[in-house]
C-alpha cells in the first residue's frame, strides 16, 4: 500500500523501505529562523504574495489559499544573526510549488519588477525551476510540476531528471498573459 501513490503515477522507486511510512504523508509547513521579520515579511507577502495568517513582533505566519501556515519565520534565537557559512550542513533549500505554469511565471515576473536576483532555473523534466536566496540567505526553489504522466522514466519505470534549459522568456510572457485574466 505505502507504493501505491508513486506506483499510481507511473514511478518506480529505485529501494524501497521495509518500514514503509503512510502514503498520504505529505510536508505541512517549513519553519525558519530569520534576522529580521520586517525584512523577510516585505520579501514573502509585498513581492511574493503569501497572506499573513499570524502575525507577533517575533514571528510570522504565512500562507497560500488558506492553509494554517506553510511558512513560518522566528527571531527566537536569530535576531540580527548572519545566515551559517558555506560549505556547513543544513538547509539546501525549500521548495515552493507553483499550481500552474502561469502561476510560476507570475512569481518570475514579480521577482522581476522587484530586481530580485535568480540564482539558476532549470527544467528538470518533472518540472520548470527558478533557484533563488530570501533575505536571509535560505535558498529557495520555485517551481512547476507537469503532470505525472509526462514525467521521464528510464526503461525500467524509474524517474530521471533532464537537464534541460528553461524557457524564461516563455515563462515569463505566460506569467505576464495570466495577470490579465480576470479572477473570479
Amino acid at each position: 500500500m505505502a507504493g501505491k501513490s508513486t506506483v499510481q503515477r507511473g514511478v518506480v522507486p529505485r529501494a524501497r523501505s521495509e518500514q514503509p511510512i503512510a502514503a498520504g504523508v505529505d510536508i505541512g509547513h517549513v519553519h525558519l529562523k530569520t534576522a529580521d521579520i520586517a525584512r523577510i515579511r516585505h520579501f514573502y507577502v509585498d513581492i511574493l504574495g503569501f497572506d499573513v495568517i499570524v502575525e507577533m513582533p517575533d514571528a510570522l505566519f504565512l500562507s497560500a489559499g488558506g492553509y494554517h501556515h506553510h511558512l513560518g519565520f522566528n527571531t527566537w534565537e536569530s535576531k540580527g544573526g548572519k545566515p551559517p557559512p558555506p560549505g556547513t550542513t543544513g538547509l539546501y533549500h525549500v521548495a515552493i510549488r507553483y499550481p500552474t505554469r502561469a502561476a510560476l511565471g507570475d512569481a518570475l515576473r514579480r521577482l522581476t519588477a522587484a530586481g530580485w536576483p535568480l540564482d539558476g532555473m532549470n527544467d528538470h523534466g518533472t518540472h520548470e525551476a527558478l533557484y533563488l536566496h530570501d533575505p536571509d540567505e535560505n535558498g529557495l526553489e520555485f517551481a512547476w510540476d507537469r503532470p505525472p504522466e509526462e514525467w521521464p522514466l528510464d526503461a525500467e519505470g524509474h524517474l530521471t531528471f533532464t537537464g534541460r534549459q528553461l524557457d524564461i522568456e516563455g515563462l515569463f510572457r505566460e506569467g505576464s498573459e495570466d495577470e490579465k485574466k480576470p479572477t473570479t
